[in-house]
């Protein structure tokens, strides 16, 4: 049985709810992994994405940040915030989920952006992606599928962004966060954008900012990283761009990607 999972920055569950429920409807996604549901726990809109069919972990405080596990199967069991790393700020949800073909690992990351990038906010991002490496290394023992999802806040190439000289000195763009990509991606994770498309110029972020959109100004920053196992099973990917043109739009889009058994 094909699965497909969607990983979403959402900026906002709340704020966004008529905009979510529509993009839910259009993709139709069986695991969603959001980020920056800025609420808490309690407050999570879990009635109206129960009705769609999905049991609902999260991971929320107040505001800010704050991650989510929606899927169409089973949750297991769940780990809350990166091993290793001590901080206050809801950024990583793990789950295990009894999908078809077997026990199915995703997390849900929300990395953070780190600029500027002579603050404590860039050692907290270059902190948040060493005890990522470690877990997600240790994660690879257990030969699982395993999908790391997210928004990394990192942006791994130059063809990534649409103009490498407006992101120079950005901690998206730094030579330090591109590095802990590639670690993962050195450790055996394949980013699935690039196991089946790689084209330049394809972007997961329009900021609000200076018509960004209209331009297409954007970066792609959301990715899904996958274990051997569950990368030979990967079908396809797609950015669903047209979600940054509704009414009261994230400034992310999701992307999807379709597995088979």
């Amino acid at each position: 049985m094909p699965l497909k999972i969607a990983t979403w920055n959402v900026n906002s569950i709340l704020a966004r709810l008529p905009t979510a429920l529509k993009v839910f409807e259009a993709v139709g996604a069986d695991i969603w992994c959001l980020q920056e549901i800025k609420c808490e726990d309690a407050r999570f809109p879990r009635f109206e994405f129960e009705a769609l069919g999905y049991n609902i972990e999260t991971l929320g405080q107040k505001s800010y940040n704050g991650v989510a596990v929606l899927s169409k199967h089973r949750i297991e069991e769940c780990v809350r915030g990166v091993p290793g790393l001590d901080h206050d700020q809801a950024r990583y949800l793990e789950c295990v989920i009894a999908a078809p073909g077997g026990p199915l690992r995703v997390a849900s990351i929300y990395a953070p952006n780190g600029n500027p990038p002579d603050t404590d906010k860039f050692k907290l991002k270059l902190d948040f992606m060493a005890a990522l490496n470690t877990h997600a290394r240790d994660l690879l023992k257990l030969e699982e599928r395993t999908i790391l999802a997210g928004d990394y806040n990192v942006i791994p190439r130059e063809v990534d962004c649409w103009d490498p000289r407006a992101w120079e000195g950005d901690a998206l763009f730094k030579s330090e966060s591109r590095g802990a990509y590639r670690t993962l991606v050195n450790f055996g994770y394949a980013d699935a954008y690039m196991q089946t498309d790689a084209a330049a110029h394809k972007y997961t972020f329009w900021d609000y900012q200076a018509g960004a959109w209209a331009k297409d100004h954007g970066i792609r920053i959301d990715h899904l990283l996958l274990s051997p196992h569950a990368a030979d099973r990967l079908g396809s990917v797609e950015i669903f761009k047209q979600a940054r043109a509704m009414e009261k739009a994230s400034d992310h889009v999701p992307v999807v990607a379709m597995f088979g058994e």
